[in-house]
């Protein structure tokens, strides 16, 4: 049975945490059947169901940015319970039956099925939401399953996604990552246009990581800077400057604005799985040794590494310094932010407004206790000096194997053992029977 069919996902009438109890006829022992939710969605169930998909996009966070900062020899990933990840991942050699590659496509699959669910309570619902509510919901609901269909493409890349899987019994034909991108790009069009018709407020209440961003018209704002991403990955320079010219971009603002993912230690919630303590010896997260030796002088963006009392070394591979970008357990972990945006608007200005895209990318080096950029402004050198500023400003954030696939140049990572690569992609689940 493909996994798509096979996920059983609860909606959960808890604010922020996905129940995964279920009983054979499909009811949750902590909330409402998955049947209430899309025959007939009801105000309380609205607002605990979009609770239990904000819940749901942290589901795998851990493994998917590992495995992706890995890729990007950011980090790597020293476990005493799982050699796999200095093994397999470091190696390239995925195993298509194996956490790294099933986790990462099952959970946010199974946010996906939780939003299709959603939606179709939404075109059945007899409760008295007015068409501008209905509108809103749709919006957050579509641009959110447009982030974890990216997510998904990010990792399969060219061997492929389902975009299309409403149905359950009536799965989507895979697509290749351009027709991928092509389908969200869309998708975030549609969500634009159903904020636009949203109103001034939405009927449900979201995570102190949208704070901001909690209205129709703000969220769109994010709609838009996820659309800038996705136009930048397609290549197409004028979308990107559209897009982010109704986003929250703003080269003069905080560079840490934007929206996040959010923990706690209260209730059932998780705390931040991204977080290890400097010095650990057993499961630690250790900076590649090129993220400390490749740095500019006086760029302060190496303080995302801290020195550790001791190397850690495991099976060949050595690190010195701890990966340190969250300092407890309860950080919050973005999803996207204005530096991102900065970086976006720099790489759309490289070929048409080169002055523009240096001052962008001046903008972060001066935050970073750099230099103006004093090199050449030829598209190869400014290439160079945003992947070099996206590399130290988007630090394990899950970026720097994409932009450096996208721009045709993973030959350039580094490989510490004759043994280790970088793939292009990581394959399908073995059980999806593509």
């Amino acid at each position: 049975m493909k996994m798509i069919k096979s996920i059983k996902i609860i909606l959960v009438m808890l604010a922020l945490i996905l129940a995964s109890c279920e009983l054979d006829g499909g009811e949750s022992l902590n909330g409402a059947s998955t049947s209430s939710i899309s025959d007939d969605i009801s105000r309380g169930e609205l607002t605990q169901a979009i609770s239990g998909v904000l819940s749901d996009m942290r589901v795998g966070i851990s493994t998917h940015t590992d495995v992706q900062s890995i890729f990007g020899r950011e980090y790597y990933y020293f476990t005493s319970s799982d050699p796999r990840y200095e093994g397999d991942v470091v190696v390239g050699n995925l195993d298509n039956n194996t956490f790294y590659v099933t986790t990462p496509w099952g959970a946010r699959y199974a946010t996906i099925k939780d939003i299709n669910l959603i939606l179709e309570g939404l075109d059945n619902t007899t409760a008295d939401f007015s068409p501008a509510e209905i509108a809103a919901a749709r919006g957050v609901l579509n641009t959110l399953k447009a982030h974890e269909l990216l997510m998904l493409t990010d990792n399969q890349y060219d061997n492929g996604i389902r975009v299309d899987v409403a149905d359950s019994e009536n799965l989507g034909a895979f697509v290749d990552n351009s027709a991928a991108l092509t389908a969200i790009a869309d998708l975030l069009n549609t969500a634009a246009g159903e904020l636009g018709n949203g109103g001034g407020a939405f009927s449900f209440g979201l995570t102190v990581g949208y704070a901001g961003f909690d209205t129709p018209q703000t969220f769109l704002q994010f709609n838009r800077a996820l659309l800038a991403r996705v136009e930048a990955y397609r290549g197409n320079y004028d979308a990107v400057l559209t897009a982010l010219d109704a986003s929250f971009f703003d080269l003069n603002g905080d560079l840490n604005a934007g929206i996040y993912h959010t923990f706690s230690l209260s209730g059932q919630d998780i705390a931040n799985p991204l977080f290890i303590a400097l010095n650990q010896t057993a499961n630690v997260r250790v900076a590649h040794s090129s993220f400390v030796t490749d740095v500019q002088d006086g760029d302060n963006r190496l303080n995302k590494v801290v020195l550790r009392d001791e190397p850690r070394e495991a099976t060949g591979l050595v690190g010195t310094h701890d990966v340190a970008l969250y300092s407890t357990n309860i950080d919050n972990v973005p999803v996207m932010r204005n530096e991102e945006l900065i970086l976006l608007y720099a790489e759309a200005n490289m070929q048409s407004n080169p002055t523009e895209a240096v001052a962008a990318l001046d903008v972060l080096r001066t935050a970073a206790g750099l230099p103006a950029y004093g090199g050449a402004t030829t598209p190869a050198a400014l290439e160079d000096e945003l992947l070099y500023n996206r590399r130290y400003s988007l630090f394990g954030e899950g970026h720097r194997w994409i932009d450096m696939r996208r721009f045709d140049r993973l030959s350039e990572l580094p490989n510490d053992r004759s043994t280790d690569n970088v793939p292009s992609a990581i394959p399908v689940p073995a059980n999806e029977n593509k």
